[in-house]
């Protein structure tokens, strides 16, 4: 790996943290909701139903089987998702989003999207979004 190479990659980790630090940061002040929380009700919110089995949600939010049952139980705790058995399938579970769920989604989606525009989007014009869009699509293909 080269030089340039190395910075290019060890920039891209330090961008996504300090993007993910910052939106994590703002949603637990204003919603008391961290960043992964949120990634799985708003998953959740727009699927059909607001339910999604537990395997598809997992590979979704990119957490582990282990890592998404850990979260499902805070989550189900404070009473934003619950859990249903899949009539299909005795061994499957699905994640559901409940009212309460909803709300909190609907209350922080704002602030959210505030810190998508704030930290990245407000600093690239059109052309930089094309192209950051294309490498990311290839990037996300590979």
């Amino acid at each position: 790996m080269s030089p340039a190479e190395l910075t290019v990659w060890r920039t891209m980790l330090r961008a996504q943290a300090k993007i993910s630090r910052r939106l994590q940061a703002d949603l637990l002040a204003d919603h008391d909701l961290a960043l992964g929380s949120y990634d799985v009700l708003l998953h959740l919110g727009e699927a059909v139903d607001g339910r999604l089995r537990m395997n598809d949600l997992a590979d979704r939010v990119l957490l582990s089987r282990s890592g998404l049952t850990r979260l499902v139980d805070r989550l189900q705790r404070d009473g934003l998702v619950c859990r249903e058995s899949c009539s299909s399938d005795a061994r499957g579970l699905f994640a559901v989003l409940t009212a309460s769920g909803r709300t909190r989604l609907t209350e922080a989606t704002p602030t959210y999207q505030r810190g998508v525009r704030e930290y990245v989007l407000s600093r690239l014009d059109e052309h930089d979004l094309r192209v950051f869009g294309a490498i990311l699509n290839r990037l996300a293909a590979g």
